[in-house]
């Protein structure tokens, strides 16, 4: 099977080469409370703790470090709510090159502004009216731009698997992973990495209940589009799978769960009071799924792909003082 996907394990391996020395190899956090509330071995692969705050940058860099000089210098483009848009705005910088980055304009304050420090120009757009594929290809080919897309391009794929390659290399066998979904790239390269590297693994996918279109799609064995979901989770807030991401996740994801905003709001809280870590809504939602019994019966040792930890002081604040519990 792997000789015929898109993506291959030995291209996550070549990204992981690519990225070391540049990317963290973030920490694997573990909780006794957790694994208790759980019944299970439960493994944190901490992605909050990378540059950027987010997996993003591994995908990104992964991408970026392989243009030609040329296209270097006549920069890149991107478009993002927030973990992408940094990501690649420093990957651009570390490899001196420019980056515009298309952004909506209710992206979280904190997400622009460090996108901005990272040197990079933002043009926003109505996330409810505008089409940001159309917006961020028609601006890469007015300027000449080589466009990076969040999750649509095999090098990102590839990169984002490098967090799963990591863990189950730290932490050894692994009998299910559980990951967040928006555009499925984060699960898309996991998968490829966990089913190459543990053929017997299963793969769990974890989105928001307002955003279940790859939920939906696999259950119809095709894309389906929804309506732009509300979310708290604003990184998963997707309308439709990618089709390079959905071509590897209807072979690889072996079941998709969602969680509610609650949900998430509790296992932010728990991961602070419990862990002492800040992650943002879409990095907390597998944790969620796991603390509310969504994930259903799970095997003994689980693998969780935390994938962020972008969320400014005071919106963190609002949204644990608003969990149940």
């Amino acid at each position: 099977m792997a000789n015929t996907l898109p993506v291959t394990l030995d291209d996550v391996h070549d990204a992981a080469a690519r990225i070391k020395g540049v990317a963290h190899r973030t920490p694997v956090l573990r909780s006794r409370t957790l694994d208790a509330l759980v019944g299970a071995e439960v493994f944190l692969k901490c992605e909050n703790f990378q540059r950027v705050g987010a997996f993003k940058f591994r995908g990104a860099y992964n991408a970026v470090s392989r243009l030609s000089p040329a296209q270097l210098a006549r920069g890149v483009a991107a478009y993002s709510s927030g973990n992408h848009a940094q990501a690649t705005a420093l990957a651009a910088r570390e490899l001196g090159s420019t980056a515009v980055i298309v952004m909506p304009g209710d992206a979280p304050r904190s997400k622009m502004a460090a996108t901005a420090g990272y040197g990079a120009e933002i043009v926003t757009y109505d996330r409810y009216t505008g089409d940001r594929v159309a917006i961020g290809e028609a601006l890469a080919a007015e300027r000449g731009l080589t466009l990076i897309p969040p999750y649509e391009h095999p090098h990102v794929i590839a990169g984002q698997g490098t967090a799963a390659l990591e863990l189950i290399e730290e932490v050894g066998d692994l009998d299910a992973l559980l990951t967040p979904i928006g555009g499925g790239g984060l699960i898309a390269g996991s998968a490829t990495a966990a089913k190459g590297l543990l053929p017997g693994i299963r793969v769990i996918g974890v989105e928001p209940e307002d955003g279940d279109d790859t939920k939906r799609s696999l259950s119809a064995g095709e894309r389906v589009s929804i309506p732009v979901p509300r979310t708290i989770a604003d990184g998963l807030a997707s309308e439709i799978p990618g089709e390079l991401t959905f071509s590897l996740n209807r072979r690889l994801v072996d079941e998709v769960v969602l969680a509610s905003d609650d949900d998430i709001r509790a296992a932010m809280r728990f991961a602070f009071e419990r862990m002492k870590i800040v992650v943002e809504p879409s990095g907390a939602i597998p944790l969620a799924a796991l603390l509310s019994k969504r994930a259903g019966d799970l095997p003994r040792r689980i693998g969780v792909i935390v994938s962020g930890g972008n969320v400014d002081t005071r919106r963190f604040a609002e949204l644990c003082a608003d969990a149940p519990g």
